[in-house]
């Protein structure tokens, strides 16, 4: 057994739901100090955070990442215990497998094998892993970064480790993320008889059109590394339950996936507009889950492409796509985040795996990346 799947699976048996470490951080810790990183764990509402860093100079090469892992839903409907690795055809199964407890061991492997051969490295490696980004992502890796820029720490490249490979190992990699946000909207009416309209107000009449235009509205024409911003309804409810009642109000909830080329405040505004055009009374909700972030083209993306390349043969294909990451929160001081990591196909769902045959490749990725980066110049 590899040092990569060994300790990948040693991490899969601690069942660290979010936020529960359960003990991953600390065998992380472990293994970091003889390495001579300088480990701090940061804690902050229950959530366990931990920032080790070896080097005092710049570059600064940060690996990022999550040891919570989502729950598991029926563990009956498991094949195999999701907290027991388990091997069948290839895989290994488990709760974290692709989300992301390999790629963490790849990560830790990578550097033990760098450092072995470059101990007097360029610039400084560093780590920052989370217990939290499975949750609200409060107490998390936002935590750390406002403590790092509080104290004047800086960060020039950083590697998130989730999960964004399609169907091979390295054919995706992510260099931005769209930003979410979401609106609760509430028209209000006039409750009735159904029978006499005229002394009523019926709330899903009047805000029809509304919709309609909102569907129909084109946001933003994207960019080059982004599809053109999305507006989605995700929940509508109104009425009491009889089929004789005008309703009072009609709730509405709806969400933004929106890139680079729009902004938080102009996309709200451009709703209101729209609603108090077509005179809606009406109270509206947002929240911001997430800004877009965009890292082009550059040093840290073609350090990365080439070691997939050289690793396996594979011309990766630059991304957007997906849902938020903490790469949100590090790219407010990082000028270079790029996400990668194993095929995503079975996160979050029951009997998570991994193929083991991309387990070592993905270490060998890694330490490519740090080689191209830190190596000095033979």
């Amino acid at each position: 057994m590899s040092p990569t799947l060994a300790l990948t699976e040693e991490l899969i048996a601690l069942s660290s739901i979010t936020p529960d470490d359960k003990g991953c951080q600390r065998r992380l810790i472990e293994l970091l100090l003889p390495l001579g990183f300088v480990c701090e764990t940061i804690e902050s509402n229950g959530v366990t955070n931990l920032w080790a860093r070896r080097g005092t100079t710049a570059p600064v090469f940060v690996f990022a990442g999550h040891t919570d892992v989502v729950p598991t839903g029926p563990v009956e409907q498991w094949e195999s215990k999701p907290f027991t690795p388990t091997h069948r055809d290839g895989k290994l199964y488990g709760r974290g497998a692709a989300d992301m407890k390999t790629s963490i061991a790849a990560m830790v492997v990578a550097c033990q094998e760098f450092i072995a051969a470059h101990p007097d490295h360029q610039g400084s490696i560093a780590f920052l892993i989370t217990s939290d980004e499975e949750g609200p992502a409060t107490d998390g890796t936002v935590v750390v970064c406002e403590r790092l820029q509080e104290r004047g720490e800086t960060m020039d490249y950083c590697l998130v480790g989730e999960p964004t490979s399609a169907h091979i190992l390295g054919d995706m990699i992510k260099n931005g993320r769209r930003g979410s946000l979401s609106g609760h909207l509430v028209i209000k009416g006039v409750q009735g008889h159904i029978a006499y309209p005229q002394l009523a107000r019926n709330p899903i009449h009047q805000c029809a059109p509304a919709l309609a235009e909102l569907a129909a509205e084109q946001w933003d024409s994207g960019n080059e590394y982004y599809l053109p911003t999305s507006w989605q309804m995700s929940n509508i409810h109104a009425g009491t339950g009889a089929n004789n009642v005008i309703p009072g109000e009609v709730t509405i909830d709806f969400n933004f996936r929106f890139s680079t080329a729009s902004t938080a405040e102009g996309l709200e505004a451009r709703v209101h507009a729209i609603l108090d055009r077509h005179q809606l009374s009406y109270e509206l909700q947002w929240t911001l889950s997430g800004l877009p972030f965009l890292t082009p083209r550059g040093t840290l993306s073609d350090a990365l492409s080439s070691a997939i390349l050289g690793e396996t043969g594979v011309q990766t294909e630059l991304s957007t796509t997906g849902g938020t990451s903490d790469g949100r929160f590090i790219a407010r001081m990082c000028p270079q985040v790029i996400e990668f990591g194993p095929p995503n196909a079975s996160i979050h769902k029951i009997d998570e795996h991994i193929e083991v045959r991309f387990i070592d490749p993905l270490k060998n990725i890694y330490r490519r990346t740090l080689e191209n980066l830190l190596a000095k110049p033979a």
